[in-house]
């Protein structure tokens, strides 16, 4: 797999002391980085936020599909341990969840889920014992495939935000962008076919038990400034569709994997994926379980207006998900 960088945003020093000011008031005004009060204060708070920070903070431009934010510091001592499962991180780096939220609101809308981690809008991404090889974040010993992040919902996240609270053993996050890909025109025409369904992963037990009939999705769509995806074979029936198909999607595999990229965080840094170009995964790594393991919180945002997906996932039924925006919780 290449290791060449990522695209890197480094924040100068003013833009880091507002950020994380704004988020110490915040926090430290309402309590909990959970309050229904600090979501609905937040727009006002971005909105008074300053015009260096909103230039760091632009879209995804480059056909990477990505971005490293950097220059934002952690304090290894204060954070305190790794949490052994996210139910159990209570405040943990709560002013961390604040920044996250900020840096959401400034390039969109920050969602969550009903059906995860209890409808919190940032996640706490740690390896969890008996979650060893599983397909999802807290899963550590397997290779997590790479996915576009919620693939089976239509109201999926246009970004996905990363911020690394701890990383000791430089444990890489894999990306690769559909946009470094070479597809052949007949390749594209199979996969651009909603031939079978994206079911739901782990992390949604009350979905995976949804009795509606999966719908069938494409894979690749045709966007206005080129081609976006939406794939997750790990929860992709590839044995219901025909052969024709299966073998352009292995093409694709194989493509995805010839332009991925390995990104070792570092405490601090804020990678920010286009969910549309971009699918990411995870190196396996074995998990201590004592304090000091890998640990990422997670923040999701929708882009209002963007146009980067079929009109007809609009009637999709989401296996019963509801996504919650910030703004209106």
């Amino acid at each position: 797999m290449p290791t060449a960088p990522a695209p890197v945003r480094r924040l100068d020093a003013g833009s880091i002391e507002e950020l994380t000011t704004t988020a110490a008031k915040l926090l430290a005004f309402h309590g909990t980085a959970t309050s229904p009060a600090l979501l609905a204060d937040l727009p006002l708070a971005c909105s008074q936020l300053s015009e260096s920070l909103r230039t760091a903070l632009r879209p995804v431009d480059t056909a990477d599909g990505l971005f490293v934010l950097r220059g934002l510091q952690v304090d290894d001592t204060r954070l305190g341990a790794t949490p052994g499962h996210w139910s159990t991180a209570g405040g943990s780096g709560a002013v961390w969840d604040v920044v996250l939220l900020l840096v959401s609101g400034l390039m969109g809308t920050p969602i969550a889920w009903d059906g995860q981690q209890e409808g919190r809008f940032v996640h706490n991404i740690v390896p969890s014992p008996g979650h060893e090889s599983v397909q999802t974040g807290a899963s550590s010993s397997v290779l997590l495939t790479p996915h576009t992040e919620d693939a089976f919902h239509p109201g999926r996240a246009h970004l996905l935000l990363l911020c690394c609270m701890r990383n000791q053993d430089n444990i890489a996050t894999t990306a690769a962008s559909i946009r470094r890909t070479e597809l052949a025109d007949e390749d594209i025409a199979q996969l651009t076919r909603p031939v079978v369904p994206i079911l739901p992963d782990d992390a949604y037990e009350d979905a995976q038990q949804f009795e509606g009939r999966p719908a069938p999705v494409p894979t690749l769509f045709a966007a206005e400034d080129g081609l976006t995806l939406r794939f997750d074979p790990a929860y992709t029936p590839l044995d219901e569709a025909d052969e024709a198909w299966r073998a352009a999607y292995g093409r694709l595999e194989d493509q995805l994997a010839r332009v991925s990229v390995a990104v070792s965080l570092e405490p601090g840094d804020v990678l920010v994926v286009d969910n549309d170009l971009v699918v990411h995964g995870r190196v396996p790594f074995t998990a201590r379980y004592d304090g000091t393991d890998r640990w990422l919180k997670r923040a999701s945002v929708r882009v209002p207006g963007r146009r980067s997906r079929p009109d007809a996932e609009a009637a999709e039924h989401g296996y019963g998900q509801a996504a919650l925006e910030a703004w209106n919780a």
